[in-house]
């Protein structure tokens, strides 16, 4: 049962591009995405991960636990940065269709880093809770589900944007829906559950820094060129919205 909702859990990443073809991918709804996604991140950041991390660390120094988090996400920052590097090149100050689609592909890649160690955590944490308290899990399934949907909106939009394949980019999130199900799997097979807290911690604050820099470099620069500033802040206000309302269910 643990093991199947986190396979159910990759239908929401899959749902969110499905709502990407539905829309045709047009460039209003791109920009859009990008701003549901830099608003939905931040919030991600701000009320799940930071606050998990902080709980699962929870050491009893206050002190201690502080530079935990920053040296995991500085951690999670520079390694991001580093792969970055292996990413195709993109500028945000050219502006041509070519420049478009090489800079939507290298949010899609660098995004996609990040969800799948952050779903693999997520698949362990579910699959633990689920075998420990039924309907908890299945709430906190809801959560997390709805919270990927926007975010497999982005890297659906990000991918089809920069490929015009639609097979291409169905292959793509099919594999990353998987990484909830490859957390579940690995702790079911694997002896995680004795060191189970280090590794959800170690990963937690690794994958804040990873978002940190995804907000930072490549959802700001998009965001603040727009020039649509009400398309902006409504598709900002949208992604902040999403996060608290999975943050009530």
């Amino acid at each position: 049962m643990a093991l199947l909702l986190t396979l159910f859990l990759g239908l929401f990443i899959i749902l969110g591009a499905i709502i990407v073809f539905l829309t045709k991918n047009n460039d209003r709804f791109v920009q859009f995405s990008i701003s549901l996604a830099f608003g939905v991140i931040t919030m991600l950041i701000l009320t799940d991960l930071i606050p998990e991390a902080f709980e699962v660390i929870a050491s009893g120094n206050i002190i201690y636990d502080i530079l935990y988090v920053i040296i995991g996400a500085s951690i999670g920052f520079v390694l991001l940065s580093i792969l970055d590097a292996f990413v195709p090149d993109h500028e945000d100050n050219l502006t041509t269709t070519t420049d478009d689609d090489r800079n939507f592909k290298h949010i899609g890649m660098v995004a996609s880093i990040a969800l799948v160690i952050h779903n693999i955590v997520e698949g362990m944490a579910i699959y633990l809770l689920v075998s420990s308290d039924l309907k908890a899990g299945l709430m906190a399934c809801v959560g997390v589900g709805l919270h990927n949907i926007p975010l497999g909106m982005v890297i659906a939009s990000a991918f089809y944007k920069s490929n015009k394949d639609k097979r291409h980019t169905i292959l793509i999130i099919l594999g990353i829906s998987l990484s909830t199900f490859i957390g579940g799997l690995l702790i079911s097979v694997l002896p995680f559950t004795d060191i189970m807290e280090v590794v959800e911690s170690i990963s937690l604050t690794v994958t804040l820094g990873m978002l940190l820099y995804i907000l930072i470099f490549e959802l700001l620069p998009k965001v603040i060129h727009n020039k649509d500033k009400k398309e902006t802040i409504s598709g900002i206000i949208l992604g902040v919205i999403l996060l608290l309302i999975t943050l009530f269910i």
